[in-house]
């Protein structure tokens, strides 16, 4: 899957969150957020290794009910997903590498699982 290039204006439910099968990235931010443009370059650069992860940008503010779920407080937050259970959590990444390591943890679990099967 290629990486989303703008933020989701509707937000899906939580409960289809929940559900999402596989691994997926929740970006939480704004198109507007100065901190959210200069991230884009490194986590394009992640998502370039990792097309198989699901991108879900998401556009945050007051009183969203799937940030406010995930308890988001500063943009962007990205939240790593397996089968829809939080892995892992960068809050304003700014080195593709961090974003790739909580990527290889989605990874190393869809990689366990295959092992146990």
């Amino acid at each position: 899957m290629a990486m989303s290039e703008t933020y989701m204006a509707i937000e899906p439910p939580r409960e289809d969150i929940d559900a999402l099968p596989g691994a997926a990235v929740l970006e939480f931010g704004a198109p507007w957020c100065g901190y959210c443009m200069r991230a884009q370059a490194p986590i394009a650069s992640a998502f370039s290794r990792h097309q198989q992860v699901r991108h879900i940008k998401v556009e945050d503010g007051s009183g969203r009910p799937l940030g406010r779920s995930f308890r988001i407080k500063l943009w962007p937050t990205l939240v790593f997903l397996r089968d829809g259970k939080e892995v892992a959590r960068l809050v304003r990444p700014t080195d593709a590498d961090e974003i790739e390591k909580a990527m290889r943890q989605i990874d190393r679990m869809a990689g366990d699982e295959a092992a146990a099967a």
